[in-house]
């Protein structure tokens, strides 16, 4: 929620009336518009929001904040011509409000209302788990505290922002997702959201084809650590070897995690138990605690630790804390369905990386099954992109049963896989996923365990979606 008051407070504007009263939410997408919503009109590649504004107010959109000049029913300010040494009177509602550049106002008056309000701020980088971390840690932290988070992939100079300001009055922290394309960018969302708390997963080769090298993806993702006051908390990742040095870039206080224990806070004893979850013990400061929590994979384990450190650089008990892992609500990309023949599909489709990869196939080591892998090409990785379908390659021959890979990229993974000892008849490799389906309808049995997986770009969710059992 805004109040009226915070954008013109932003631009240092004295105002003598408004109508005392809040909007509802910010947005820039006019199908998402509700009565009483700040409309902000961005021009983006393909569409035009300006052209959108008589849809957005007749949505009930109370103020829109525009650039160019438009044909309108209702009064618009314009900042750049208003004599800002005199008090200024608000229109009656619905108005627009010109600007220069409607992205830069949307951040400064988002920057505006996170520093007006006593508001804690969790940011979160990495290459993998960033979602799957923000979903769980949103669910511990909201055991003590009014708590909102990033929607969806929200994680960028446009999403950042809005969700700041859609913030309601009463929450106590907010969760943010920090995605990182090109070096300054993080450092930017942070002096937007002013974070106290950052939390780095681990440094991957997810975006190496735009960003460069890991260790130049390391720089960027460790301006989230570099940006946090001394009174703040570094989450870091002990067993990364690039994220560990971070510790070194801030004046924060530093927490590692791991699975060694010359970190703070750290598991072992982990038990994976296929689809009924996970098992370990979590040591912290000479105590010991043993965890059940619903979670898919050994993997997860690092997701829980740093969830876990969320809670505990907030001042939470471990009381509080258990009973947010034990939520399960937060294995958010992994879905698992039936399909007519009773065959289990694992959908991970939303993305892929070799280390979400790896740790998608160590997941399906863990169930009892035949093992069928349909894994497709892994996209933006650069100069990683061969080493990385080698790597995932290798890791199927050991685990799947039967091989399907998807696209040209797939093929790497195959050929690797069938070098690796996968028998020539296991394997198999198709052009796209409307070619996976046709083979997978046909032969699957209540026996087989399936894991879909590949770059989003492959549109490979339809294939779960041809085969799921119809209700």
């Amino acid at each position: 929620m805004i109040q009226l008051t915070d954008l013109f407070g932003s631009f240092d504007i004295k105002i003598n009336k408004h109508e005392n009263g809040m909007l509802s939410e910010a947005t820039i997408d006019s199908r998402r518009v509700i009565p009483g919503s700040l409309f902000f009109a961005l021009k983006g590649e393909r569409v035009d929001g300006h052209a959108f504004i008589p849809q957005a107010i007749a949505a009930g959109a109370q103020v829109v904040v525009l650039d160019q000049e438009i044909v309108c029913d209702f009064p618009v300010l314009d900042l750049e011509a208003i004599d800002k040494t005199q008090p200024l009177t608000i229109p009656p509602l619905p108005f627009g409000i010109k600007v220069k550049d409607t992205l830069q106002v949307m951040q400064k008056i988002a920057a505006y209302q996170r520093k007006s309000r006593n508001l804690k701020v969790i940011g979160i980088t990495g290459s993998v788990g960033k979602s799957s971390t923000k979903e769980l840690a949103a669910e511990v932290l909201g055991k003590h505290f009014a708590t909102h988070k990033n929607p969806g992939n929200y994680n960028n100079e446009i999403g950042l922002p809005l969700t700041l300001m859609n913030c309601g009055y009463g929450q106590e922290c907010v969760i943010l997702e920090m995605g990182f394309y090109y070096p300054g960018e993080i450092k930017f969302l942070c002096e937007i959201a002013s974070p106290e708390i950052g939390i780095v997963t681990n440094i991957g080769t997810v975006h190496a084809e735009r960003a460069g090298s890991q260790q130049m993806i390391a720089e960027g993702k460790a301006e989230l650590i570099e940006s946090l006051p001394d009174r703040g908390v570094a989450i870091l990742n002990y067993d990364d070897p690039f994220v560990r040095p971070m510790s070194e870039k801030t004046r924060a206080k530093v927490l590692f995690y791991g699975l060694s224990p010359a970190a703070d806070l750290w598991a072992d004893a982990i038990q994976g138990n296929g689809l009924k979850g996970i098992t370990f013990d979590i040591h912290y400061q000479g105590l010991k605690y043993h965890v059940q929590v619903p979670l898919l994979g050994r993997h997860s384990v690092q997701t829980i630790l740093r969830s876990a450190a969320a809670g505990l650089a907030m001042g939470m008990n471990w009381d509080e804390i258990i009973l947010g892992l034990q939520k399960g609500h937060s294995q958010l990309r992994l879905v698992a369905v039936r399909t007519e023949t009773g065959a289990l599909i694992l959908d991970d489709t939303y993305n892929a990386t070799p280390e979400s990869m790896l740790a998608a196939l160590d997941l399906l080591d863990e169930l009892k099954g035949h093992k069928v892998a349909v894994l497709g090409d892994m996209l933006e990785l650069g100069a990683y992109e061969e080493i990385g379908h080698h790597q995932v390659g290798e890791k199927a021959a050991v685990v799947v049963n039967h091989l399907i890979t998807v696209g040209k990229l797939g093929r790497i993974i195959a050929d690797t896989a069938r070098q690796a000892g996968l028998p020539e008849n296991a394997i198999t490799s198709v052009n796209n996923s409307a070619e996976a389906v046709e083979i997978l309808k046909y032969n699957l049995t209540a026996e087989d365990v399936v894991l879909i997986k590949g770059s989003h770009g492959l549109r490979m969710d339809t294939i779960s979606a041809a085969l799921e059992k119809t209700q």
